[in-house]
């Protein structure tokens, strides 16, 4: 079993070899990999579940995410109350289970797939992912019932940045072309402008200019990403969170 965690602990944080112990002595066969984002950010975490999710790979592998801002309530928390778990099995057999804040499972509903809360404690721990939640997931992969209601979620962000890569690409939850391909547009994100020529691929364009052209990421349409060949698109747009619009001026 291979077991994922999308999280904003940091890469190499401590926290993340801590939700690796615990799930080694839950699931002492299980292989546990980590997935860090940006901290508190919903819209990247939940970009990374959605595409693990429906990427190839084991049909017995678990996503586990969290990114728990605590910004569902502005009141005082009582025993470090936060946001739900909630969970989803999809049809694949993949089981999905993670902190149901902001946008974090907002893509995997979107794409149809039911996510339902989890009867555990939201509270507890100032570290649930490691002290509250992990048991509730191992039980889930074990086949336990632990599933309640159907939770209602926030719609994922619509033409926005929703992850920034390695290379400095530009992830964006556009789906389809904002102009004919071989057009230059300007793209505004944030305070940012620059120009980007709409293509059928990321790199059909010369040597520095930036595309606006289907990519590697998506599940059943492709996602449209902004690549700046030889340079960094996030950082011509001055490295944009997740969820900030992407303008398409024409």
């Amino acid at each position: 079993m291979l077991i994922t965690v999308v999280a904003d602990y940091g890469l190499g944080d401590l926290a993340f070899a801590e939700v690796r112990q615990r799930f080694a002595k839950l699931l002492p066969h299980a292989e546990v990999d980590a997935v860090p984002v940006p901290p508190f950010d919903t819209v990247s975490a939940g970009f990374c579940v959605a595409q693990l999710a429906f990427g190839d790979g084991p049909a017995d592998r678990v996503i586990y995410a969290n990114v728990a801002p605590r910004e569902d309530e502005d009141d005082a928390r009582e025993d470090n109350a936060g946001e739900p778990l909630g969970a989803a099995r999809l049809d694949s057999g993949v089981l999905v289970a993670g902190v149901a804040s902001g946008a974090s499972l907002s893509f995997l509903a979107g794409a149809g797939v039911p996510v339902r809360s989890v009867n555990v404690a939201d509270a507890g721990s100032q570290f649930r992912s490691r002290d509250v939640f992990p048991a509730a997931v191992a039980a889930l992969a074990r086949g336990e019932d632990l599933l309640g209601d159907e939770l209602r979620l926030p719609p994922a962000p619509a033409n926005a940045v929703i992850y920034t890569d390695g290379y400095g690409n530009l992830k964006t939850s556009y789906v389809e072309a904002p102009a004919p391909v071989g057009a230059t547009v300007r793209v505004r994100i944030g305070d940012r402008t620059a120009p980007a020529v709409v293509s059928d691929g990321v790199f059909a364009v010369p040597a520095g200019m930036m595309s606006f052209a289907p990519g590697s990421s998506g599940w059943g349409t492709p996602f449209y990403e902004l690549l700046h060949r030889g340079g960094s698109a996030a950082e011509i747009f001055g490295r944009p969170r997740s969820g900030t619009p992407v303008d398409i001026l024409t």
